[in-house]
């Protein structure tokens, strides 16, 4: 187990948590024991970080979470998030911030989960109709219930990042990066080491693409969230594979894996970096925790650089509607 400060003043957590999203929804069809098998390999190998949301299978994830952690939640740094609000049929309805729907969020969390408190709670996406400091105003009135440790922001804006932080510490903000995703590199970073703040990265395979087992859409299940992704779509999809081939080559002078690579890579930004994977497979939780002895020399991520430099990833990270609700 490694494990690093998560923001300043912060607990020891796992440097790789575990990332459930895809356990309940967009990546293909569930299995739920196949799943809390994951959960609990995971956990058995001294790991302690896991990550979910409200959104996910509508909140059948958190679900999924609470059964797997059930007799084991003092094993456990958990994290989960508010904001998305879906109908019962999936549908997304809004971005959401305002206090009381903060509070009956976390309230719903903690019932799903079958918790008494959350160890990490992230305002999942920013809503631009309620000021950030009523939101964290709200988040912070939890901590003092003791219904949540610690608080955090996903895909915010810097200024709004700036501004959450004047109400209330933020030990962490998730945001996507990786290879193909460099967006943190543009001031979010620094931003965060200013105000104390961990970077808690996602998708850190690039959905599973660094990964190099897909080579074509026909890879993914009929209902996968990816079919609908730019970057997995047409042109796009071939120039990426480009990518692919470069991480593969060094990879294997590397002689690790490319998933296990992308990893290191992520993790060697700095030590205040960490990466929550996610993954329904025995074999491949085990494969990305061998990530973890993975050394990359300075000469190795300079390669990777020269390889795969900045802004070279063809398409959006999401569709154009969900790309608006980034970095507010």
């Amino acid at each position: 187990m490694l494990t690093r400060l998560l923001g300043k003043n912060g607990p020891r957590v796992s440097t790789m948590g575990l990332g459930c999203m895809g356990m309940s929804e967009f990546y293909g069809p569930a299995d739920d024991a196949k799943s809390i098998a994951v959960i609990q390999a995971y956990l058995d190998a001294g790991e302690n970080f896991l990550d979910t949301a409200d959104m996910y299978g509508v909140g059948r994830n958190e679900v999924l979470v609470g059964k797997a952690i059930r007799d084991r939640r003092d094993q456990v740094f958990l994290a989960t998030k508010f904001g998305n609000e879906r109908g019962p049929n999936g549908e997304f309805l809004a971005v959401r911030g305002e206090p009381k729907y903060v509070k009956q969020a976390c309230e719903a969390s903690l019932k799903r989960l079958g918790v008494d408190h959350l160890d990490l709670y992230y305002q999942h996406r920013v809503d631009t109709h309620t000021p950030i400091e009523d939101t964290v105003g709200a988040m912070a009135e939890l901590v003092q219930a003791g219904k949540v440790k610690y608080l955090g922001l996903s895909e915010a804006g810097i200024a709004t990042m700036r501004r959450a932080a004047k109400v209330h510490h933020i030990s962490a903000l998730q945001s996507e990066y990786s290879l193909w995703t460099r967006d943190p590199e543009d001031g979010v970073l620094d931003v965060c080491r200013e105000l104390g703040m961990a970077f808690v990265a996602y998708s850190p395979l690039g959905r599973g693409f660094l990964t190099g087992q897909i080579k074509s859409t026909e890879n993914l299940a009929a209902n996968d969230y990816r079919r609908n992704s730019p970057r997995f779509q047409g042109e796009n999809f071939k120039k990426n594979l480009q990518i692919v081939q470069q991480v593969e080559k060094i990879a294997e002078q590397k002689h690790c894996t490319p998933a296990q690579l992308a990893l290191a890579w992520v993790l060697a930004r700095g030590n205040d970096v960490f990466v929550i994977p996610g993954t329904r497979r025995l074999q491949y939780l085990r494969e990305n925790l061998e990530a973890l002895k993975v050394q990359l020399t300075a000469q190795d991520i300079q390669s990777l650089d020269d390889a795969i430099p900045k802004g070279t990833t063809a398409g959006l990270r999401y569709p154009a509607a969900m790309m608006e609700r980034l970095g507010k």
